[in-house]
C-alpha cells in the first residue's frame, strides 16, 4: 500500500526553524519526484517546492524561496524541507505529494504543478504554526 506520511510540524516563533518530513512507504521514492504543498484557512493550496528524482533540481515559490531547502534522502525513502526564518505567514498545513512515475520520473521541476488531478499520492497533513 502507498503511503505518504509527514511529521515534524509544530509551534515556532518567528525566526525559528523547522524541519518536516516525508516518509514514503509501498513505493521507493528514487523514481518519483517530490513536491511539498501547503494550505492555510481561506487560502488555495500553495505548491511550495519540488525536487527532481534524475538529478535533486528543485524549485521554490518566490514566498519561500532563500528560507526554505528540499532534500530527499533515497536510503531512508524520505524526503525533507527544511524550514528556516520562520514566518507568521507560513503557517498552514505542509503536504508531500506526487504521483505516476510516467509523469514524474523525468519531471524537472521547474515548477510545482497545480493541477491536483497530477498527484495520486498524498499525505495527511502537518502543521505548521508560526506565532509568538
Amino acid at each position: 500500500q502507498v503511503q505518504l506520511v509527514e511529521s515534524g510540524g509544530g509551534l515556532v516563533q518567528p525566526g525559528g526553524s523547522l524541519r518536516l518530513s516525508c516518509a514514503a512507504s509501498g513505493f521507493t521514492l528514487d523514481y518519483y519526484a517530490m513536491n511539498w504543498f501547503r494550505q492555510s484557512p481561506g487560502k488555495e493550496r500553495e505548491g511550495v517546492s519540488c525536487i527532481s528524482a534524475s538529478d535533486g533540481s528543485t524549485y521554490y515559490a518566490d514566498s519561500v524561496k532563500g528560507r526554505f531547502t528540499i532534500s530527499r534522502d533515497n536510503a531512508k525513502n524520505t524526503v525533507y524541507l527544511q524550514m528556516n526564518d520562520l514566518k507568521p505567514e507560513d503557517t498552514a498545513v505542509y503536504y508531500c505529494a506526487t504521483g505516476s512515475p510516467s509523469l514524474w520520473r523525468d519531471y524537472p521541476c521547474s515548477s510545482v504543478p497545480g493541477y491536483i488531478y497530477l498527484y495520486d499520492y498524498w499525505g495527511q497533513g502537518t502543521q505548521v504554526t508560526v506565532s509568538s
